[in-house]
């Protein structure tokens, strides 16, 4: 296998290659990526050399760049996405150009033969705030913010290029993802950082929301068994089924790290904000995914990798680009 992997060096896609060079070792990966704020070559430095792994830096929406970046592969995967709410209440044009636009470019490369499944990597929040059970995949899209609607536009564009093309696309949904290499400005590594830094944890409203916090190793070896066994023109949901509240996810984490329950900080909640994620994944659990982390080994694991990897966090919470969001975002709350 060749595999095209869009994003690969964010958060989620980092963790998927990790993976993919760990236990597919005769399959080789082209890396493509902008390398906007959140993309971080350190993620891979690890692997750098390795013959099977190669990065080229480019943007999805480009499509001289996709053209040239998916020759040869088989399949491409799309991690390549604008991610944080926040910023898409803030400024939600890059989200629309990149989510959405994006999108289309690598599905006119597969329509046009250039590689034989395209895997769109996209979240659980299409479905909007769920206030009882799961959502399974044929519930009705009901986004509440930019971010949300851009995913489910390009949700929606995969599935109608399969109807009109036969494209094939295979969707995957995925939960609120937890561990290594996550940019410092999601609330997990946001907290944890500025917990062993003694700085005040901002907690949205008054912290009830509930999310399954998945960690991303589960996440990338459900995203995998859909590549591999998924059927083309079908959507999978990707959630451990860990719920815990954002506030009680707060006072877990200062507990294991000895910090007092003083540093959460309530403040003004964010617009729109939906108040309970959950998905079945009854339907990839039946193509043999099972997840290996509960919430709080999730949790642990995450902590940890942060409190050891300072060297990672540390420069990037010290740039301008990064003060200046965490000002425009937080000061006025």
């Amino acid at each position: 296998m060749r595999l095209l992997v869009t994003g690969g060096a964010g958060f989620i896609g980092s963790n998927f290659i990790h993976l993919l060079l760990s236990e597919r070792p005769d399959w080789h990966i082209v890396n493509l990526d902008k390398l906007t704020y959140a993309g971080n070559l350190e993620n891979l430095r690890d692997v750098k050399d390795d013959e099977r792994y190669r990065f080229v830096k480019g943007d999805i929406c480009d499509e001289a760049a996709v053209a040239q970046a998916v020759g040869g592969c088989d399949a491409i995967v799309n991690f390549a996405a604008e991610t944080h709410v926040d910023r898409s209440i803030m400024e939600p044009d890059a989200f629309l150009r990149t989510d959405i636009l994006g999108t289309r470019v690598l599905l006119d490369a597969a329509r046009q033969g250039k590689a034989d499944t395209l895997l769109q990597v996209s979240t659980d929040e299409v479905y909007g705030s769920i206030a009882q059970g799961a959502a399974d995949e044929t519930f009705s899209l009901n986004a509440s913010s930019p971010y949300a609607a851009s995913k489910a536009g390009a949700d929606m564009l995969c599935l109608s290029y399969w109807t009109t093309y036969s494209t094939p696309v295979v969707i995957t949904r995925g939960v609120n993802n937890i561990g290594p290499y996550q940019y410092p400005e999601k609330v997990l590594p946001l907290f944890v950082t500025n917990a062993l830094d003694d700085i005040p944890l901002p907690l949205y409203g008054d912290g009830m929301q509930v999310r399954d916090y998945t960690f991303v190793d589960d996440h990338c070896r459900g995203i995998l068994l859909a590549l591999e066994k998924g059927q083309p023109g079908e959507v999978y949901n990707i959630g451990a089924g860990n719920e815990m509240r954002n506030i009680e996810m707060a006072r877990f984490l200062l507990a294991d790290i000895g910090k007092p329950e003083s540093l959460i900080q309530h403040v003004k909640d964010r617009p729109g904000h939906d108040r309970r994620y959950a998905v079945d994944s009854a339907k990839l659990r039946k193509l043999g995914w099972e997840p290996h982390y509960d919430a709080a080994e999730a949790l642990r694991a995450t902590i940890r990798w942060y409190a050891d990897n300072r060297w990672w966090w540390e420069p990037l919470k010290s740039r301008d680009l990064y003060r200046d969001y965490y000002r425009r975002q937080y000061e006025q709350r």
